[in-house]
């Protein structure tokens, strides 16, 4: 079984917690994006980014500085978004450590997919960004094209899916029949309709690898006994390739 999640925007630099294992398996494309980052102007860039001018100037001095095979952090370590935050790799014990680096897997814009302990530098580039005059594509799911999907069912043909629409995109598009995919939806019930917010979904992402990793969970079926953050696994709203997860209801006076 392998899982998918997405990165995050935030990034840091944490070269003590643990060691880098390897570089990313696609460097060689992430080289050409970042060539072509490195001629853009700095309107460009803001408008590549669509961020702030203080974020614009930390990103494009990032990129003209950047050096793809020094100075690298664990990629488990360099996310700092709320998934991450709640999946809180950096307390993982040696087994948790050990089973993400088999099973889990970041899909990213720049980097296109890493294992855990691949190194990488901090950088902004999000998936869905149009990419003006680069000969590999006009966005990136062009230019990556099935090669993720590739990766990922090369050894696994089940996918856990905890990304986001955005990123799960790069799998879901070529999916096969002998593959089960299978999502996992976070949600609370509002007039019969399931409603995921994403704050909370994002919570319960980074929770449920947590789960996975602390239990070291090999199997689907073991995936719809998480609990964290008053989840419950809803048979009668879930489908074989749809994992429903309701928050439970508090009552009045669980409240008091």
């Amino acid at each position: 079984m392998k899982i998918i999640i997405s990165p995050a925007k935030k990034m840091n630099i944490d070269q003590e917690t643990y060691p880098v294992q390897a570089l990313p398996k696609f460097l060689s494309e992430t080289e050409k994006i970042l060539e072509w980052m490195k001629q853009l102007s700095y309107d460009e860039a803001k408008q590549l980014w669509n961020c702030n001018d203080k974020l614009v100037n930390l990103n494009f001095r990032r990129v003209q500085e950047m050096e793809l095979e020094r100075n690298l952090t664990p990629a488990i370590c360099s996310y700092e978004g709320i998934q991450y935050q709640y999946m809180a790799p950096l307390v993982f014990t040696q087994k948790a450590l050990s089973y993400v680096q088999e099973h889990l897997r970041i899909i990213s814009g720049f980097y296109g997919l890493l294992r855990p302990l691949d190194g990488v530098v901090p950088y902004r580039l999000e998936m869905q960004a149009k990419l003006e005059n680069f000969t590999g594509g006009k966005d990136l799911y062009q230019f990556w094209g099935d090669k993720l999907y590739r990766n990922v069912v090369l050894q696994d043909r089940i996918i856990l899916n905890l990304a986001s629409k955005e990123y799960s995109r790069c799998i879901e598009n070529y999916l096969e029949n002998d593959v089960h995919f299978v999502t996992c939806v976070f949600g609370e019930k509002q007039k019969d309709k399931i409603v995921q917010k994403g704050t909370l979904a994002k919570m319960a992402r980074g929770e449920m690898v947590r789960f996975l990793a602390e239990n070291e969970v090999e199997d689907l079926k073991t995936v719809k006994s998480f609990r964290g953050l008053d989840y419950f696994y809803s048979e009668a709203d879930s489908t074989e390739w749809e994992y429903v997860f309701l928050k439970k209801a508090v009552s009045r006076q669980e409240k008091h």
